[in-house]
């Protein structure tokens, strides 16, 4: 850590997508420019940042390969354009004909892919009769961790659902990562009841500054989603949250209070065996 930069500005996206590609990419242009012009130093942005479908056959209809996806390019060539590193939460990539990737991608400020990350625990639930959802029925899950290495520091990458699964977090931070970022879409509900619990208790167990940017409002698709962007410290403090519309929200990360957290609470370090 000590060799490179200790400080950094970060923001994240929040944002309602719809079934419109050429309106994403449009919203994303805006907001990653105004975000150059911010003076941010890295972008994230949230899961499904492209398209938020009605149904697998729409969204089949309108990605494609890794190869030959036409928002990838586009947003390729938009980061390379405006010369900004950038994390897309997540975009839809086909794995087959029938079945999707959830799949993170960062991008250095060239517009080089650096990293990539599939999500690993599909969001299968079923809140109430009327409220239920199923995405293993469109995603394949993927089964690896990944931690990229930014002018910073290193960064580990994962996606709303895996919010509730604390052994990934853990091992992320194990293995290096001082920020964690946890782009979503969480359903209202669950939003109410658990979104900063969970994510402020990701930052404490690891001792990682979290930046979780995500999905705010009614879709398209029939969805309604949460909101309340945040990027979190260590020791659990919100630095920023975007509470409402379709905004970004920034904090300065000191990377020298990770240092410092995990120096008075060491709990990242002490394994045991329960057994």
């Amino acid at each position: 850590m000590n060799s490179k930069k200790n400080k950094f500005k970060a923001a994240c996206l929040q944002m309602t997508t719809g079934c419109d590609l050429n309106k994403s990419l449009s919203f994303l242009r805006e907001k990653l420019t105004h975000a150059k012009d911010m003076g941010v130093d890295i972008v994230v942005t949230p899961e499904q940042t492209l398209l938020m479908e009605e149904n697998s056959k729409a969204l089949f209809s309108k990605i494609s390969y890794p190869n030959d996806d036409e928002g990838l390019k586009k947003i390729q060539s938009l980061i390379k354009e405006l010369e900004l590193i950038v994390i897309i939460g997540s975009i839809s990539i086909k794995h087959s004909d029938n079945l999707a990737y959830n799949r993170t991608y960062a991008f250095d400020s060239n517009g080089e892919i650096i990293g990539t990350y599939d999500k690993i625990h599909m969001f299968d639930v079923e809140l109430s009769s009327e409220e239920k959802y199923f995405e293993s029925n469109t995603f394949k899950p993927g089964n690896k961790l990944s931690i990229i290495d930014l002018p910073w520091c290193k960064f580990g990458l994962s996606i709303c659902y895996d919010l509730r699964f604390p052994g990934l977090y853990r091992k992320l931070a194990q293995k290096g990562a001082s920020v964690i970022i946890v782009p979503s879409a969480f359903t209202v509900n669950t939003g109410r009841a658990h979104w900063e619990t969970l994510l402020k208790a990701r930052a404490i167990e690891t001792g990682c500054f979290i930046i979780a940017p995500a999905q705010i409002g009614k879709h398209q698709n029939g969805r309604e989603t949460y909101g309340n962007s945040m990027i979190i410290s260590p020791w659990g403090k919100i630095l920023s949250c975007v509470e409402d519309g379709n905004y970004i929200g920034v904090a300065e990360i000191n990377l020298q209070e990770v240092e410092s957290y995990r120096k008075m609470i060491p709990s990242i370090n002490q394994n045991y065996d329960y057994n």
